[in-house]
């Protein structure tokens, strides 16, 4: 009987090491995966800010580094055009406290071609046009800003579906603007514009609201798998003691 409890026993001991090691193996990977996304964090944040303190550069510019295959995200762009504000789309969105609507624009280009410009925020009550017809401004304008990417796809489950009946959107789905604003998609450039605060004559929408904020919690989070691997592999050892130290009594 003594010794069916031995080989029960040393068979728990080796289930609980195998255990361990797997469970210390994954806090390890765990660990390390933050540190590398850690680095990738970092040097995201310094390229950005590199770009968006540079010179802006004509949109025929950035527009030949898109077909390239290049990152046009946050590059600064200037560009002209004439407003189409019955066809301006309403993104749902906060800004400094007030929530209202980002008014994205499409602009016709001296070409014929279209780009939306994310002209900025206008508060909930101030959605319709006819409330701030100072900002309908007409003619050519020019305009300096962030070039930036639209989604390819709904950023979560949990995100609604757009309204295109209420000109209301959830998530910036470009080609669902393009399409809902009568525009053919083949005219419409790719990628959008977020017009600067000064580019952005005649009062409401109050340009300028490209939040650039990358969370970067990714050290905490590797000290924290990395501490409960240290802290596994200390049970661990004083395990070892203690069963050597029961053993040799």
């Amino acid at each position: 009987m003594s010794v069916a409890r031995e080989k029960s026993g040393r068979l728990r001991i080796w289930l609980l090491l195998i255990f361990s090691a797997v469970a210390l193996a994954l806090l390890l990977a765990l660990g390390t995966w933050q540190v590398q996304r850690l680095h990738w964090k970092e040097a995201l944040i310094e390229r950005v800010n590199d770009r968006i303190a540079s010179e802006p550069v004509p949109l025929e510019e950035i527009t030949a580094l898109y077909r390239e295959g290049e990152d046009v995200d946050y590059r600064p762009v200037t560009l002209s055009g004439t407003f189409l504000h019955d066809k301006e789309r309403h993104y749902l969105a906060t800004w400094e406290g007030q929530s209202g609507f980002f008014v994205h624009t499409p602009l016709q280009l001296a070409d014929g071609r279209y780009i939306f410009v994310n002209r900025g925020f206008v508060p909930y009550d101030r959605k319709d046009p006819a409330t701030r017809p100072e900002g309908q401004v007409q003619g050519v304008v020019e305009i300096e800003g962030l070039a930036r990417l639209a989604p390819s796809e709904k950023p979560s489950f949990l995100v609604p579906e757009n309204d295109l009946a209420k000109n209301i959107f959830y998530w910036k789905d470009l080609d669902a603007m393009t399409r809902s604003a009568g525009l053919d998609p083949s005219d419409v450039y790719p990628f959008y514009v977020d017009a600067n605060d000064a580019a952005n004559p005649g009062g409401l929408p109050a340009g300028g609201v490209t939040l650039i904020n990358f969370p970067n919690n990714h050290l905490q989070y590797a000290i924290t798998w990395y501490g409960l691997a240290f802290a596994l592999a200390c049970v661990l050892v004083a395990a070892w003691f203690r069963r050597n130290r029961a053993d040799g009594e």
